[in-house]
């Protein structure tokens, strides 16, 4: 691989990566919000309002970082990788655009109406702007879903005159079986994201002793909310995925679960060390047919490792891919354990007094952020070498034109610039968390009764 090809991908990556650790938590809590909001409107308990203001100040902050974050990933598809937007243009331009031009502007515009137009709205249509918001992040994700599962499974499309692809079907690109996998099981994960931070903070407030109130009600939402995720998030979402991507990337499934060679009875290799030069797996604590039975059903079924595929379709980076597969599925793992034994304690009433439990909730506050990462490493660099699978090869795609000295002089840049964005995000989430939820007005704004507390 040449220095300028690397570089652009590492620039990508990098910039990527640190994008997406603000859109998980932003469509984590927008449901998280409306879940609040609809606690409000059925209970009239104002503890539940002043929460969904108290995340919807978080929300705010965390869309602003995403937003700077995610423009220059635009431009990079111009400046970094010219070859591939100009063949694909075609196809990936309209769910792009489908993106920034409807849920984004429906998620901003309806963002300000939340926060500042309480008074105008009512509590009726207070709660409609909650779900306006939810639902334009939501499908601001669908439509960044369908433009990576096209590169992950391209459908309906033709090649041009030139090699240009050209969308045959807008329906067929929208309902790729691909995207609409790979979006719900994206979605538990940002869920999963939105309720160990929400999780977190509820802890940290019984901890300190303050704020009890509204600890409580964010641990009582996250974790039932949690729960559930969490469970779906493996099943069925993460099970169905896995066995479609054995069906059209087999080569894909075999370098994440280290199958170098085809295998009755294939193993889960659930500890090892994957040595792509000796095509094997040093020091593997295995379960015997395991992976048979995830993928078709039974222990005894047959599945295809990498030694019947061309070298040359072989993931780039067979070690990293593992890694990064193993990584998520094992914090998926965990989280289910910490919430179903969060939800236990919640169901006994020990939740709120178990200090076992909540350093547990709040020291796990990261964890999501590296498994939704480890997960997208896992689809992207499983993808390899295809920037379009089986049609295009990444070295096909990169801008020629650009060096690998520019590469590295604006990846340097970009560094700096993210790593002062970093501090000065954790500065105003702290001050948020520190100043703690606002005080509930005195008098129903909507229909001036006095509020009560049900």
């Amino acid at each position: 691989m040449n220095d300028a090809l690397l570089l652009h991908r590492i620039h990508f990556a990098f910039t990527v990566t640190f994008h997406y650790l603000f859109p998980q938590l932003t469509m984590g809590l927008a449901l998280l919000i409306v879940i609040l909001k609809s606690l409000y409107l059925r209970t009239n308990n104002p503890l539940y309002n002043r929460s969904a203001r108290f995340w919807a100040r978080i929300f705010g902050i965390n869309f602003v970082f995403g937003v700077v974050t995610g423009i220059p990933m635009e431009f990079q598809f111009g400046t970094n990788w010219a070859e591939f937007s100009r063949l694909t243009g075609g196809v990936i331009g309209q769910p792009l655009v489908m993106e920034g031009v409807f849920s984004f502007f429906l998620e901003s515009a309806f963002l300000g109406l939340f926060l500042y137009g309480e008074r105008r709205l009512g509590r009726i249509g207070h709660w409609w702007a909650a779900f306006a918001v939810f639902a334009g992040s939501w499908l601001s994700g669908f439509f960044i879903i369908v433009t990576d599962a096209w590169m992950q499974h391209p459908v309906a499309f033709l090649r041009a005159p030139g090699g240009m692809f050209q969308v045959t079907s807008f329906w067929g690109l929208l309902l790729n079986p691909w995207a609409q996998i790979q979006y719900a099981h994206n979605m538990c994960g940002a869920v999963i994201t939105g309720v160990f931070v929400m999780a977190a903070v509820g802890a940290y407030y019984l901890l300190e002793g303050k704020f009890l109130e509204d600890g409580r009600a964010f641990l009582r939402v996250a974790v039932i909310v949690g729960a559930i995720a969490c469970a779906v998030q493996i099943f069925p979402t993460g099970d169905i995925h896995g066995r479609y991507m054995a069906l059209h990337q087999p080569a894909t499934t075999a370098a994440m679960e280290g199958l170098f060679k085809t295998e009755t009875g294939a193993p889960v290799v659930i500890i090892g060390q994957p040595d792509a030069e000796s095509e094997r797996i040093s020091n593997p604590l295995m379960a015997t047919g395991v992976l048979s039975f995830l993928i078709y059903g039974h222990t005894t079924a047959q599945v295809k490792g990498l030694n019947a595929f061309p070298k040359d379709d072989w993931p780039t980076n067979i070690p990293l891919l593992f890694y990064s597969y193993h990584i998520m599925a094992g914090l998926g793992t965990i989280f289910v354990a910490v919430m179903a034994a969060a939800a236990y304690l919640l169901w006994r009433g020990r939740l709120y007094s178990s200090r076992w439990m909540l350093m547990i909730l709040l020291i796990s506050l990261p964890f999501p952020y590296i498994a939704n990462t480890a997960g997208w490493m896992t689809a992207e660099n499983g993808r390899q070498p295809w920037l379009v699978y089986g049609l295009m090869r990444t070295t096909e795609g990169y801008s020629t034109h650009v060096n690998a000295g520019n590469g590295l002089f604006t990846l340097l840049g970009f560094m700096g610039l993210y790593a002062l964005l970093a501090i000065l995000f954790l500065f105003l989430v702290h001050r948020v968390i520190a100043q703690g939820p606002a005080d509930e007005p005195a008098a129903e704004i909507s229909s001036g009764k006095p509020v009560t507390v049900a």
